[in-house]
């Protein structure tokens, strides 16, 4: 994420437009399981993380392939707004 952080002069504080600006609305999660199983399984999951984060429809794409030492998950959502994808993010060690 970008930062554009500009403190305040009266406080110290942050303007939350430096922190959401509104551009960042994809998550890109990557994670390497032992198992093909156990990869679907946390596919599942977090797809689920992001319907519960979602106003309107979340575009997922996913994909997983063996790679050395198990199977590689790469999944990607994209939200309508960037605040549904910092909550979906936040979810995420949930």
């Amino acid at each position: 994420m970008k930062t554009k952080l500009e403190e305040s002069k009266t406080c110290c504080c942050v303007d939350v437009g430096a922190v959401i600006d509104g551009e960042e609305c994809t998550a890109q999660v990557e994670e390497v399981f032992a198992e093909q199983q156990q990869a679907e399984a946390r596919l599942n999951a977090l797809v689920d993380k992001a319907r519960k984060a979602e106003s309107d429809p979340c575009e997922i794409s996913s994909e997983v392939t063996a790679v050395e030492g198990g199977f590689k998950l790469a999944a990607s959502f994209t939200f309508c707004c960037q605040a549904e994808s910092l909550i979906f993010q936040l979810g995420l060690n949930r």
